[in-house]
């Protein structure tokens, strides 16, 4: 697993001055700019400078959540972000990840796979949070979700283990397969890995394994409908994008079963696994949480 050295010096500093969102900005530049961009989830790889109002967005954003996370006692909770626009499939997150308490890299660190940029190849990556809030997003909406006290606890322990039995396919595919063994994609790795830790598991020897039990405990993907026609002058022909891990019946008919992050919401939902969920949409708390 590649770790990025980030200590978060924005909430260090905000802790104990109060500072302007000028002083954000500074702040956070001093913490982006010396770590270099681990890669993306699947989304465009284009070298962009980022705007300094972007980057005291995401410094609001990763103090905002680090806060809530701090007011609880769990030591890690998922986290999500709005990387890519799927609105016109229905969904608001597009990427999630596990957000580790007192990790070596920091107070919390986000664990989480990403596409290596222009490759088939995927990592596993340890982020601050305003890094993870930082990577070029649509908006700054984001979701915490807590689990069971003892389903959190198992999982923590597995994660301060990685890259140990890390259930990762550096195949990357975009819009991998549910369950395939020959690719993987960011949302199909947290899926997986949630399975290690969940009431009644065996702990899974491989991803097979651990697909074949959230499946069985009632796991159920998001079909995304993509029209031949997207395919060919959409340009989703690209190196982290295989069709051909689906069926010949699913390219015909373009609806593809996908992992997404709103099918995983629902999964810990309806299985009582999550015990507590917050979100912001425009930086304001949500009474109720949407379906993600």
């Amino acid at each position: 697993m590649k770790r990025l050295l980030m200590i978060d010096l924005v909430r260090s500093i905000v802790s104990k001055t109060s500072l302007s969102k000028t002083g954000l900005i500074a702040c956070a530049a001093i913490v982006f700019l010396a770590i270099p961009a681990p890669g993306h989830a699947g989304t465009a790889c284009d070298e962009r400078i980022i705007d300094a109002a972007k980057l005291a967005d995401a410094a609001e954003t990763a103090l905002r959540t680090a806060a809530a996370l701090d007011r609880g006692e769990a030591p890690m909770a998922l986290v999500a972000r709005v990387g890519t626009d799927l609105s016109a499939h229905g969904l608001v997150y597009s990427h999630i990840g596990f957000a580790l308490r007192d990790h070596p890299d920091g107070r919390w660190t986000v664990l989480h796979l990403l596409n290596d940029c222009g490759t088939d190849r995927s990592d596993l990556h340890a982020q601050g949070l305003v890094n993870f809030f930082a990577d070029d997003l649509v908006n700054q909406d984001a979701r915490i979700v807590w689990l069971q006290p003892e389903i959190s606890a198992r999982l923590a322990e597995h994660l301060r283990a990685l890259p140990r039995q890390a259930l990762h396919q550096q195949n990357y595919n975009l819009i991998a397969r549910p369950g395939s063994a020959d690719y993987q994609n960011s949302t199909a790795w947290v899926l997986e890995t949630l399975a290690v830790a969940l009431p009644a598991s065996i702990p899974a020897k491989n991803r097979r394994e651990a697909y074949a039990f959230v499946r069985n405990d009632g796991f159920t993907p998001d079909r995304i409908h993509i029209s031949y026609g997207k395919r060919i002058l959409g340009g989703l022909f690209s190196a982290n994008v295989a069709f051909t891990d689906h069926s010949v019946g699913t390219r015909l008919s373009g609806d593809y079963p996908v992992v997404t992050v709103r099918s995983i919401f629902h999964y810990l939902d309806s299985r009582g696994y999550a015990i507590k969920q917050t979100e912001w949409r425009n930086g304001v708390l949500q009474a109720t949480p949407g379906p993600g």
